[in-house]
């Protein structure tokens, strides 16, 4: 095929077309297989084709002046992945594994988020809900570029990391993570962050349902429900939909 070709798209998933040609081959991904062993069997998976989703390790639900600390609950155990996901992310990086922070980060004027989004965070309608400020320092609740919808600052996305807003639980629902992953060529999903059995696991089971591999990284997520919502969602991804693994494992397997 000619040189002269000129590249349409992404490189994962671009075209090489001029007036008369369209080479719509796509590049190839060269291989790079590892094996890990999960809680019900041994995987043997394409780092070429594996990418990292970090789910909302946000201010809002992971720092002591957020939303979640703000209406009373306990924020210890969604800051207890930071320091597995600070080890595993370099490791990842390193590997060429894409990192997406897929996070809450509502528009300003709230024009897609519906009354019973609202209800679940405002039940009330009296109380601190979405887009409301905080009282500690006035950030407005999980709003796109706000303190309340930062990143904890124990945890910096490098600047080849990819950076999502969501508006739902899901970070597949009217998002383009479904989109971005197709241009990367990946397929095998591994998963991290909090709340594990809401946000994590309803990002988990629309990724399974769209045809993803998926891996929940254990001590990478965790949840502010009780301990039977965290059984459940262990029990229910092994069962369902997908593997689960921890990143010490994950970064043995790599290294």
């Amino acid at each position: 095929m000619t040189s002269s070709l000129r590249i349409l798209g992404t490189l994962l998933n671009a075209w090489r077309v001029d007036a008369a040609i369209a080479d719509i081959t796509r590049p190839p991904l060269q291989p790079r297989p590892i094996t890990i062993p999960t809680e019900t069997k041994t995987l043997r998976l394409d780092l070429a084709k594996a990418a990292m989703l970090v789910i909302d390790m946000q201010n809002d639900f992971c720092h002591p002046d957020g939303w979640l600390a703000h209406i009373g609950v306990d924020v210890s155990p969604t800051r207890t992945p930071i320091q597995p996901l600070q080890a595993l992310l370099p490791v990842l990086r390193t590997a060429q594994v894409p990192v997406l922070w897929i996070n809450w980060g509502n528009r300003p004027d709230l024009l897609n988020i519906s009354a019973n989004v609202h209800h679940v965070y405002n039940p009330t309608g009296g109380g601190v809900g979405l887009g409301d400020p905080l009282p500690v320092n006035g950030a407005p609740v999980l709003e796109k570029d706000s303190w309340a919808a930062a990143v904890v600052d124990e945890l910096v996305p490098d600047p080849t990391d990819i950076k999502i807003d969501k508006y739902r639980m899901s970070g597949f629902w009217d998002t383009p993570l479904d989109s971005i992953l197709k241009n990367l060529g990946r397929t095998t999903l591994f998963f991290a962050g909090v709340n594990a059995d809401q946000c994590v696991m309803t990002t988990l089971q629309d990724a399974s349902f769209l045809g993803y591999d998926c891996i929940l990284v254990k001590d990478c997520t965790a949840t502010t429900s009780p301990d039977y919502c965290w059984l459940a969602t262990l029990y229910n991804v092994k069962q369902c939909f997908g593997f689960v693994t921890d990143s010490t494992t994950i970064a043995k397997a790599i290294k």
